[in-house]
């Protein structure tokens, strides 16, 4: 008897696929032959458009791309450009930026977990992880005036100084959010159908992994104990004490869970920033590089001039090229600038780790069944602005 697979298309317009993904699958019966991702529904043409901002307007255009992590995004830019320029950031802008980067990550997991748990058939998951994230929004607001787009964190610092309020309405969420995260676990951890959903599906191998570029929670779990936290620490990571969480189950479910406890370690992180947060400025000391106080612009011409010309012309880094890599909440995000002297950048490229993770989905679905493929994609944790730049 003659047998033949067939082609299905799964999107470009399927609800599970966090976006306009397009994947064509090949089947025999209900069993995956082999699984390929079709990206460019979604180009946003970010990288390229960044070369016609001053580099101090590129910073909004970093929000847009995984627009769940914000001020991650923000910070490596922010860093890359400032080892281009070789500026000092005060500690205080460190600490505030660890400080918001960790609720970052804890806001970018909740939507994971949310939205991973109703496509596999959970809903009340998501009212919980939206519920949370509310939370997390509102300190956005608090510090930038914005509750997704905040390009709050500045080359050489912040903004604007951390608000008055800011310590009493984070140590609310410290209070309030280890309950929630046990109540996350009560509803999924063991429970017999998320266990049969998720457990030895979307497997991938150690070696795999490596040779796929897998970063963040999905190469920490196969096992791997690697953190840029940790191994290279940017912004003062290296002064906090934390965990890297690690399984070495390599499935769906192993990531649920390094992701679950990624956000307990993140709490801790968050406390000791605020317990220790330094007094002093919150940008650095860069006259025409960084925006003078508004409060001199108001009164000293000299500050007036530095901040028409900052706005109105930019300035220009020495030439050269640099590289900067974090931990983002989805793995390693890197930028990679390149500068001709001019106040424009001659090239930028971002290390995403969406358009990395999201060439692993074949090696994961390969031998599974078609109603895992959904739990795959959920598990990746793909945000399509980040792999269509």
């Amino acid at each position: 008897m003659e047998t033949r697979s067939m082609t299905l298309n799964m999107g470009p317009q399927h609800p599970a696929t966090h976006g306009v993904l397009r994947i064509q699958l090949e089947l025999e019966g209900e069993t995956v032959l082999k699984a390929y991702p079709i990206i460019g529904y979604l180009h946003t043409g970010i990288e390229k458009t960044a070369e016609s901002k001053h580099y101090r307007k590129v910073i909004p255009l970093t929000d847009r791309m995984d627009y769940l992590a914000p001020m991650s995004n923000n910070l490596g830019y922010c860093l890359a450009m400032e080892k281009l320029l070789e500026i000092e950031v005060p500690e205080k802008a460190q600490w505030a930026r660890v400080c918001l980067t960790e609720l970052t990550r804890i806001n970018s997991h909740l939507v994971w977990v949310g939205t991973h748990a109703l496509d596999i058939g959970a809903m009340s998951m998501m009212l919980y992880g939206f519920r949370e994230r509310e939370k997390i929004l509102g300190i956005y607001e608090l510090v930038s005036g914005q509750r997704m787009m905040s390009t709050y964190f500045r080359i050489g610092g912040l903004a604007e100084d951390i608000p008055p309020d800011f310590d009493t309405r984070v140590r609310e969420i410290l209070d309030l959010f280890p309950s929630r995260y046990d109540e996350y676990e009560d509803l999924l951890t063991n429970n017999p159908i998320w266990r049969n959903r998720t457990i030895g599906v979307a497997k991938i191998s150690p070696e795999d992994a490596l040779s796929s570029g897998l970063t963040g929670p999905l190469l920490r779990a196969c096992g791997f104990k690697h953190d840029l936290r940790k191994a290279n620490p940017y912004s003062s990571y290296d002064k906090f004490d934390f965990d890297i969480p690690t399984n070495d189950g390599c499935d769906v479910y192993a990531r649920y869970l390094v992701r679950l406890e990624e956000m307990r370690q993140s709490l801790r992180i968050i406390r000791q920033a605020l317990d220790g947060m330094p007094e002093g400025p919150f940008v650095a000391d860069a006259p025409g590089i960084v925006l003078p106080p508004k409060e001199r612009v108001l009164s000293e011409m000299e500050a007036l001039i530095f901040h028409f010309k900052i706005i109105t012309e930019g300035f220009c880094p020495p030439e050269g090229e640099v590289y900067q890599g974090i931990e983002s909440p989805k793995g390693e995000i890197g930028f990679y600038i390149v500068s001709d002297g001019s106040p424009y950048p001659y090239r930028m490229r971002v290390r995403p780790p969406s358009f990395v993770h999201v060439g692993a989905l074949d090696k994961m679905c390969r031998g599974g069944l078609l109603a895992d493929v959904i739990a795959a994609i959920g598990s990746i944790d793909i945000v399509l602005g980040e792999v269509d730049r």
